[in-house]
């Protein structure tokens, strides 16, 4: 079945209370926004999104995503004419509209079921967007809907859960088992307030029934603004069916505090860490890892309590120990930490990293880095051994710099490399030396200065002690 969808994201998120956009606040890495967008990309060939407060951002970073690859499809950007029609209703406006004669021209959608998604849904999944779209044509009652018995086709359907404590969302009104309006909570009496199964903010409409309806919506109410849900309203009068959809409340999970970013977070981790543990990750103390959207893991791994991993990583057939950081790079076939940092561009291969070992793009292969050791923008060969308190010296001050050592080196303890540098294979540098200039295979680097002991010094210094 071929079908539309809306994304809202034209709202101020004033309850963030954040400069940025609500919509781009990160979950699991990721902006929300991403998510919904992702999802709605994967089962829908029409795609629309409103945008309005700070829309350059928000349109931006979604353009940007796409024209990279991250998001795949085709995204028709509209902006809300929010001075002559706020409110989800008036997002459904063409900001072309003809406003002088009170003209309010619908977006033009392509095929003739719309699904409306909120744009601070980041839980939601294609599986339930399809479903909610092919609602109208099945029995809802195997979503655990309200008006369980409907078989036949619904024009409307409106995603609902059950709340212990509803503040903050809609409250679904139903005449006997049929809905008949959704009221916002700022717009409640007291007793529509203590209601608690509430609207979830995502829909199914038949294009006609928005056609129709939404050039009749006012903005006759509290905040004057122009509701979606006044158009349930509108249409229940004329007589359309609505359905209810009882989906996991979870995915209709609303953010809108950075309380809620953290809870719908925590829930993110929760798919992730599940997923990875299914297709065989070990993980000790899951509830202590992090992952972010674009870690893959492929063998057999194992990662121990308050890992992070962010960012587009590669984790294969490797053991990451306690409090490790890695972001943004490739591991494979080896052992990182505990207490180790593995910054963007590294890539790990077959080597040993032990604790308070920082890498940055670093390709490391077949190499020993045991512990206390810098190691940026490097390339260490097979078989080299890192001592401790080693560092390569990258930055200059303006520019950075490449070390290269080949295989089979012994790098002493406390050795600065200090980049440009090239160090050929079989080499030997001496525990303390300050590498300036390249060293030829086979050779003993070696740069101190001359060690002096001064006989009785310590008594003439402090005297009897």
């Amino acid at each position: 079945m071929d079908f539309s969808v809306m994304i809202l994201a034209a709202g101020a998120g004033t309850r963030m209370r954040s400069s940025k956009p609500k919509v781009l606040h990160l979950l699991c890495g990721k902006p929300m926004i991403f998510y919904i967008v992702r999802e709605a990309l994967a089962v829908s060939g029409d795609v629309h999104i409103v945008l309005y407060h700070q829309r350059e951002m928000i349109q931006s970073y979604l353009q940007e995503c796409l024209k990279s690859g991250e998001l795949k499809g085709n995204l028709t950007f509209h902006i809300q004419n929010h001075r002559d029609f706020p409110g989800t209703g008036g997002a459904f406006f063409e900001s072309g509209g003809d406003l002088g004669s009170g003209g309010k021209k619908i977006i033009d959608f392509a095929y003739p079921r719309v699904v409306v998604l909120n744009g601070d849904t980041p839980l939601i999944t294609k599986k339930s967007i399809e479903k909610l779209a092919k609602s109208s044509l099945q029995d809802t009652s195997d979503c655990s809907a309200k008006n369980a018995s409907a078989k036949a086709a619904t024009k409307i359907t409106i995603s609902t859960m059950r709340l212990e404590n509803p503040q903050g969302y809609g409250r679904i009104i139903f005449e006997g088992e049929s809905i008949n309006a959704i009221v916002e909570e700022k717009d409640c009496t007291k007793e529509q307030k203590l209601l608690n199964i509430v609207n979830a903010g995502i829909y199914a409409f038949d294009r006609e029934i928005l056609s129709e309806f939404c050039p009749k919506i006012s903005n006759d109410n509290a905040q004057k603004e122009f509701y979606l849900t006044d158009v349930i309203a509108l249409a229940r009068k004329s007589g359309v069916r609505i359905g209810a959809f009882e989906g996991c409340r979870d995915e209709f999970m609303g953010v809108n505090t950075k309380n809620e970013l953290a809870k719908a977070e925590e829930k993110k981790l929760e798919i992730f860490r599940n997923e990875a543990m299914k297709n065989g990750v070990i993980m000790h103390l899951p509830s202590s890892i992090y992952i972010e959207e674009g870690v893959e893991f492929e063998g057999e791994c194992e990662l121990e309590n308050g890992v992070v991993i962010k960012g587009k990583c590669l984790i294969k057939d490797s053991i990451i120990k306690s409090h490790s950081v890695v972001e943004s790079s490739k591991i494979i076939s080896s052992d990182i930490g505990p207490f180790a940092h593995i910054r963007p561009k590294s890539v790990i291969d077959s080597t040993h990293i032990g604790n308070f070992v920082e890498t940055k793009a670093a390709d490391l292969r077949g190499v020993k880095a045991g512990h206390l050791s810098y190691l940026g923008d490097c390339e260490i060969g097979r078989g080299s051994n890192v001592g401790a308190g080693v560092i390569t010296c990258n930055y200059d001050g303006k520019a950075k710099h490449k070390t290269r050592v080949g295989e089979n080196v012994f790098i002493g303890s406390d050795t600065q490399l200090v980049a440009p540098v090239n160090v050929e294979s079989s080499v030997l540098i001496a525990a303390g030396s300050t590498i300036t200039n390249d060293i030829k295979s086979g050779d003993l680097a070696i740069s101190r200065v001359k060690q002096i002991n001064k006989a009785g010094f310590f008594k003439r210094f402090f005297g009897d002690k």
